[in-house]
């Protein structure tokens, strides 16, 4: 029986909805901040409300213009309502996350119905790439978004019934998306959905949609969200436009400097494990993207086409990350949430199996976790990976569990069940691997670190970062350090206020002798050269398994 047949109450969908949001926001502080992303993006808002200057972002007290200041802003205002912490930090991330969840049901319920739009917001909300990055603090979900709202925006003021008011309403909300985009990550807010819409028209030969862009409008409201900003830090800081737009955009796409190459397949394991559990219905949906046929205009080819440029856009590019590829999501979940809303219990009776009988070969993997030494390091010593082992034991018996279940469902004709049930299934087993992983958070965060130290730390006593910058402990510390020897992301910053920190081992070491009293960071192995060779005076005050706190005696 078609899914469409089998819809229960609106009362249900509530209390669906109710336990997924208890479940998005629940977890959010649940684990300590990792590096670097999470560390580095909490702490740049955590000083823009220390100093109060809300144009020019900093890290580490330098000057840092990788990114623009759309999250900064956001989760500096929540740090300002609600307090510096964990929970705030990830908080722009989730609500960005969930919206577009939201979003994604609300675009495939307005072009194919109510049913279809279900089934992509379950889809979205479940996928495993989506779920994760909607709870870890980094830049990708917030973009994400503003770009799911400029794609939704196009798509439905364009779609065949739209009057000529819902046109200019939806375009204009386009447009100010596109300037959200930019705003969070900079010209791919322009780039990705402009070259959609170019390669979209040139294969449709659909030349009346130019017609109805509302450029002069659009524009105008593009320019006045988008850029008095650019203007302002401009102004403010002579060096951002060509370290912005040249080195981060320009010379990052086509250099491999940035140490995130990657082979032209990079993104294809990172499609087709983010997508799941849903891939069994991923190329039957691109493919009737392909074919779908509309009076004039065709959603469901542009919806393949946004996806399919996306994908080769960053496939072709010589930097890579897992989390670039995060803005086809939504089309995809809208294109499956289409496909889905016509299938039948039966059809979905196998995958439910397959998946059953996967998470089953995880979990006898992750039983042989401990046994590989190889996992482990002098960073992560073998109990973090047997503590993070159980997690995910856990998780797979809970994948396992959930997707027999869905399977069971299936088989007696309730699809929608079957659906929930596995979609159920796959965010717990997220959620257990994502609070899992803080077992490893004395190696990948710096919490407790700075806790060991804060008897320690005052606002009068120098604290030097030598050879090292972990991008947690400032955050924890609630206060940046004097780098020494070390640069990497921050060069920019150093040679624009280079009073600010030390550019060799000499110069510190002079400046340690002078110091009343002084603290420093050290990576393991360089404390114990530092020991060997008696370089500073100093007696260990914290120590984990991949730094050294010590302090002049």
């Amino acid at each position: 029986m078609p899914i469409q047949q089998t819809l229960p109450s609106s009362r249900f969908f509530l209390l669906l909805a109710v336990l997924f949001a208890t479940l998005w926001f629940g977890q959010l502080d649940y684990r300590k901040l990792v590096k670097p992303d999470e560390g580095r993006y909490a702490e740049i808002s955590r000083e823009m409300v220390v100093s109060g200057d809300w144009v020019t972002p900093r890290l580490n007290d330098l000057k840092y213009f990788e990114k623009p200041p759309m999250q900064y802003w956001a989760t500096a205002a929540a740090f300002e309502t609600f307090g510096t912490n964990e929970w705030t930090a990830r908080l722009w991330t989730a609500l960005t996350g969930f919206a577009g969840v939201l979003l994604a049901g609300y675009t495939g319920a307005r072009l194919y119905g109510r049913t279809a739009g279900l089934l992509a917001a379950i889809v979205l909300g479940s996928s495993f790439y989506y779920f994760a990055l909607g709870h870890i603090n980094t830049l990708d979900m917030g973009v994400s978004l503003f770009l799911e709202l400029a794609l939704a925006g196009f798509l439905l003021a364009h779609r065949d019934n739209a009057g000529s008011r819902e046109n200019r309403n939806w375009m204009l909300l386009t447009w100010a998306a596109m300037a959200g985009a930019m705003l969070s990550k900079g010209l791919i807010g322009l780039v990705l959905p402009g070259a959609a819409l170019v390669i979209y028209v040139l294969l449709t030969r659909q030349w009346q949609i130019l017609a109805r862009m509302h450029w002069i409008k659009g524009l105008a409201l593009f320019g006045l969200l988008a850029v008095p900003w650019f203007v302002l830090v401009s102004q403010r800081n002579p060096e951002f436009f060509q370290f912005f737009f040249i080195h981060e955009h320009f010379q990052r796409f086509a250099a491999d400097g940035h140490r995130r190459t990657g082979a032209w397949w990079y993104f294809f394991p990172v499609l087709i494990i983010g997508i799941s559990p849903w891939l069994n219905w991923l190329l039957q949906s691109m493919r009737d993207g392909l074919r779908s046929q509309g009076e004039t205009f065709r959603p469901g080819l542009l919806l393949l086409v946004w996806s399919v440029f996306i994908f080769f856009f960053f496939s072709i590019s010589h930097s890579k990350l897992p989390a670039y590829i995060l803005p086809i999501m939504p089309a995809l979940a809208i294109l499956i949430g289409k496909r889905l809303a016509t299938t039948d219990a039966r059809q979905l009776a196998p995958h439910f199996a397959g998946l059953a009988v996967l998470s089953a070969g995880v979990m006898i993997a992750a039983l042989l976790l401990p046994q590989l030494q190889d996992l482990s390091s002098k960073d992560t010593p073998p109990e973090m990976i047997l503590a993070y082992a159980r997690w995910i034991q856990v998780a797979c018996v809970t994948g396992c569990a959930g997707f027999v279940l869905a399977w069971l469902q299936s088989r007696r004709g309730k699809a929608f069940g079957a659906i929930v049930t596995a979609a159920a299934a796959s965010s717990l087993v997220v959620t257990l691997f994502l609070c899992g992983h803080n077992s490893l958070a004395r190696s990948n965060s710096a919490y407790y670190l700075a806790e060991a130290i804060k008897h320690e730390v005052r606002a009068d006593i120098p604290f030097y970062s030598v050879l090292m910058y972990d991008q947690t402990l400032p955050f924890y510390m609630q206060r940046p350090m004097t780098l020494v020897a070390y640069t990497d992301e921050l060069e920019m910053g150093i040679k624009a206020e280079p009073h600010k920190a030390i550019m060799n081992l000499e110069t510190f070491r002079q400046r340690w002798q002078s110091e009343p009293k002084a603290l420093a960071l050290l990576r393991r192995e360089d404390f114990e050269v530092f020991a060997r060779d008696g370089f500073i005076p100093m007696r260990v005050i914290a120590r984990d398994s991949r730094r050294v706190v010590v302090a002049k005696p």
